[in-house]
Parts: C-alpha cells; structure tokens; sequence
C-alpha cells in the first residue's frame, strides 16, 4: 500500500473536518463520572498513574481515525493513463504534380533542387511541422495523391502520418515520357472522391459509437502544379465544380516560370505553364485561394498561410484510468479505532 497519489475525487468530504472540534468539545462539557471519597487528602496523596494521565488517549485515536476516514471518503486517486482521440477534425487531400516539368531545378534554402523535391520537403513540414514554428496537422486525416498523365493515390486519408511520410519521400518524376502530362483535372476528381469515401466512413464509424450527427469540420484539398492541363478525362473547372458541389475547399499552388527543358545542351522553354486564370478560378469557386510562387523558396510561406487558413477547434474525447488510493486511509481508520477498544476494555478502562 502507498499513500501517494494525484488527486481527490470527493474534495467536498473534507467539510466533515469541521465536526472534529465540535466533538472536543462536547466531551470537554461532558461530566465526567465521579467517586465519593471520604476524606480527599488520602485521594491526593497517592498523586496520578500513568493511566489516569493517558485517559484523553482513546479520545485521541477516535479523532484521529475520524480524519482518516473523512480522507479516505474524499477518495484519494492516482491517475494511471490519460488519453486524448480526436472525434472532429479536418480532412485533408494532397495532391502533388510529378510531370516531367517539376524535375526542372530551381533554389531552394541555399540549394539547387528540383521543383519536385522542394516541394516534397514542405509538404512533410506541412504534414509533421518544423523548428520555424509550423507544427504539422497530428488531428487531421491527411491523405496523397499524384499525379502526372494519371492521378495515383499514394496514400489514402489516414491519422497515422508515418507511413503517409515515407510514401511521400519515394515520390519520383515518371520514367517512361508518356507518363510526363498534367492531368489536373483528373487529379482533383479522384481527391474528391477519396475524400467523399473518408466523409462516409467516418460518419458510418462515429453513427456505431453513438454519434451520428459527427461530420469532418471540412473537407481541403491543396495542389500544386507548375501546368496546365494537357491529359485527362476531366478538365481543371470540372473538378473543382465536383469540389464545389461536394463542399470541398481547393487550394492550388501554382510555380511559375513554365516547363523548361534541354535540348543539344540548351535551356529552352517548352511552353506549358500553370493557367493562372483558370487555378484561380477553380480555387475560389470552392472557397479557397490560389498562391502563385516565383521561386521555390516561397512555397513554405504559403503552406504556412494554408495551415493558417485552415484551423478548426478540434473536439476531443478525454479518457483517463485511476486508481483508487484511500485503502491505506480506511485501513488506518479501523486501526485506530481498534486500538482504541482493546485500550478501553484493557490498560485504560474506566470504572464506571
């Protein structure tokens, strides 16, 4: 037994502390029963035993098992695990352009990377968070797309973003040419539709567990490209109308600068490069914004304005195991309280 612990669950029972000086009290007005003695000097004389100076002894005990008792029906506790699941949050869809186009180079923090890579590294800041105070999204289910000629899900929406980390890190501009497209519009559509499969989930799991009014504080899909589109069944405006429709918020980076690309040993511009116009319009038909970059460095500043934009009060389900600690408290009480009677019946009993 242990006498630590964390906190009480009953803090009003110590109000029972008041009645112990009440009880002192009482037994000091109490009368105390006497002895008639025919001459009192004989009575002094022989002068006080130790029993009779241990007699508030029992008295004592009593008001010390009291306490006690009155600590051990405060229910002293100890918490043992405490957790936090999160029952609301945001869902959120990546989608990530690798056409050919975004393995041009550019600088980034100091160094020549490809478009790809810089963005690969802010979105897991985005993801996970950084030391320059952004702090990731741990609430959300976070989900990736690719996307080049055809939009792959990489990852569908999860909570666990490990895994989510590890496929995004892989990500590779396509090998064979025919896979080096643009597929906007296609891209949009599948994260509209796997995050239309999370909301219906989701909303499946939490009707189960008694909470059927339970729906995704919103739906965001964020996008980057350095294009337009060229490949694809849908065009950019019918997925983000799909998205508009579904009460989904876009919102669609766009690199400047076209695709470049050599030839005999020559930088020369391809031509293709990200409709402005039409990304801005599909972004704030849904709700959401689009954010031209000039140069890689500027792509953590905008995923720090998204994850600004996109903050919702998270409702959490706290559960926490204790430990009951008032045994040592009770067991104490009755102690006393026998050591009391075994004194009252034995060393310390009174006549009458």
């Amino acid at each position: 037994m242990t006498l630590e612990f964390d906190q009480f669950a009953w803090p009003w029972a110590f109000v029972g502390l008041a009645v112990l000086p009440l009880i002192v009290l009482w037994r000091a007005r109490r009368r105390s029963p006497a002895v008639l003695f025919s001459a009192v000097d004989r009575a002094d004389a022989a002068g006080v035993t130790w029993r009779a100076r241990l007699r508030g002894l029992p008295l004592l005990l009593r008001l010390a098992a009291l306490a006690l008792l009155i600590v051990a029906l405060a229910r002293p506790q100890s918490v043992l695990s405490h957790t936090e699941s999160s029952s609301e949050g945001i869902a959120i869809q990546l989608v990530l352009d690798r056409s050919i186009s975004m393995d041009n180079a550019g600088t980034f923090d100091g160094q020549e990377i490809s478009r790809l890579e810089a963005s690969k590294r802010v979105l897991a800041e985005f993801v996970a968070g950084n030391d320059a105070g952004l702090e990731g999204r741990p609430n959300d289910l976070i989900g990736l797309i690719a996307f080049g000629t055809y939009a792959d899900t990489l990852c569908p929406l999860v909570s666990e973003h490990s895994a989510l980390l590890d496929i995004l890190a892989r990500v590779q501009i396509p090998v064979f040419q025919d896979e080096g497209g643009t597929a906007i519009g296609d891209a949009l559509t599948l994260a509209c539709a796997r995050l239309r499969d999370a909301e219906s989930a989701f909303a499946e799991s939490r009707e189960q567990a008694g909470d059927p009014d339970a729906e995704f504080a919103s739906k965001v899909i964020v996008l980057l490209t350095d294009g337009e589109n060229t490949k694809g069944q849908f065009t950019t405006r019918e997925g983000g109308q799909l998205a508009r429709e579904w009460g989904v918020r876009v919102y669609i980076i766009g690199i400047r600068g076209g695709a470049t690309g050599r030839v005999f040993g020559r930088t020369i511009n391809l031509g293709q490069e990200a409709n402005e116009r039409e990304l801005t319009a599909v972004a704030e038909m849904t709700g959401g914004r689009f954010f031209p970059v000039d140069d890689l460095d500027q792509l953590r500043p905008v995923y720090d304005a998204i994850n600004e934009l996109e903050t919702t009060e998270i409702i959490v389900d706290e559960q926490t195991e204790f430990e009951e600690r008032f045994t040592p408290f009770a067991a104490g009480a009755f102690a006393l309280l026998g050591l009391e009677a075994l004194l009252g019946w034995t060393l310390l009993r009174r006549v009458p």
